[in-house]
């Protein structure tokens, strides 16, 4: 075996190793403009996704048809779904693509309502939202991932 197999083996070997990491970087939040929250009114809030540097994920509208859309599932009891503003991307050239995509890299917030319902009954609402998004490099995109977050708001 010569040298060049051996390098590119060990590169194959890290490259490996870190994918998992590089690709769960993506932290995720979920801030309501209001605490606590009552029956029959609009909440809003905001899901922020931190991109780490060196990374990038498609946006909700991305170039393709054949690439991941970040997308938000808003899921709970006392609220029907509203509003999900998703901001737009940028358009970027990659190495492993011909055409620019349109993609988000950073801090992005996405701004969403719910409206809480007038009937319900509970003292305390609780909100799961699910990102949907797939993680790229320069060179390489990762398997999709979903992140779930869950928010809770006292209800008078």
């Amino acid at each position: 075996m010569n040298y060049r197999n051996i390098l590119s083996i060990i590169f194959a070997s890290v490259l490996l190793a870190v994918t998992p990491l590089a690709a769960d970087a993506q932290e995720v939040s979920v801030n309501l403009a209001e605490r606590p929250v009552t029956r029959g009114s609009t909440l809003k809030g905001t899901l922020v996704l931190s991109i780490p540097e060196g990374l990038h994920v498609n946006s909700n509208k991305p170039s393709s048809e054949y690439l991941i859309a970040t997308s938000v599932r808003l899921s709970g009891d006392g609220f029907k779904v509203g509003k999900i503003d998703y901001p737009k991307g940028a358009n970027r050239k990659f190495q492993f693509s011909e055409t620019e995509l349109n993609v988000y890299e950073g801090k992005i917030s996405i701004p969403f309502s719910v409206n809480i319902l007038k009937s319900f009954k509970g003292k305390r609402l609780s909100m799961k939202a699910l990102i949907r998004y797939q993680a790229c490099t320069e060179e390489i995109c990762y398997p999709p991932k979903n992140k779930e977050v869950t928010v809770t708001a006292q209800v008078k």
